[in-house]
């Protein structure tokens, strides 16, 4: 509503200073579009939801970006017998562009190998996207909670302990209390 007055007050501006031969300085008006791609995927964001982080053929990662507020959890699930990810979730707290970064990165990692979604960079997805370059860092967030779930993926297949959950706080807490008695 703000927007319609100010822009029917600016028109109506210039409308009585044509009329009367004064020239007044008229305000600018400068919208910020989002690309049809990110719009879509926040509207209607794709592989939304959750996976059970203490299966061993789920990793989890988890990622944030302070200066924003942008927090992004993905989950894939990996077929062990052939190294291919079966199926991708995502819960992402932030704006349109971390969303659809989110979105757009599950579809893309769906049906690939752990070696090939590794390779995925940032610049792929925000390509795709066409996003700005005030919003990279939310391209970026979905590499790095790629990479991270990923990690963590084979932290559990190589017999590590879990780097996310309750698991890993076990495990931290027993190598505490182990090293507090040596």
């Amino acid at each position: 509503m703000f927007s319609h007055q100010l822009i029917r007050q600016s028109f109506n501006t210039l409308q009585r200073s044509t009329i009367l031969g004064t020239t007044t300085p008229t305000i600018s008006l400068s919208r910020r579009f989002y690309h049809p791609k990110v719009i879509d995927h926040y509207q209607n964001p794709r592989n939304v939801g959750t996976m059970d982080k203490n299966l061993p053929n789920v990793g989890t990662g988890l990622v944030g970006a302070p200066a924003c507020g942008d927090v992004m959890r993905l989950q894939i699930k990996v077929n062990d017998s052939t190294g291919v990810i079966e199926d991708v979730k995502f819960k992402t707290f932030g704006c349109g562009s971390a969303i659809a970064s989110s979105s757009f990165a599950t579809e893309l990692v769906k049906g690939m190998t752990l070696e090939e979604a590794s390779q995925i960079k940032n610049t792929t997805i925000a390509k795709e996207l066409s996003l700005p370059p005030v919003k990279l860092h939310c391209s970026m967030l979905a590499e790095d909670a790629i990479k991270s779930a990923i990690k963590d993926y084979r932290s559990k297949r190589n017999g590590r302990k879990p780097t996310l959950g309750p698991e890993a706080e076990k495990s931290d807490i027993k190598t505490s209390s182990v090293s507090a008695k040596i």
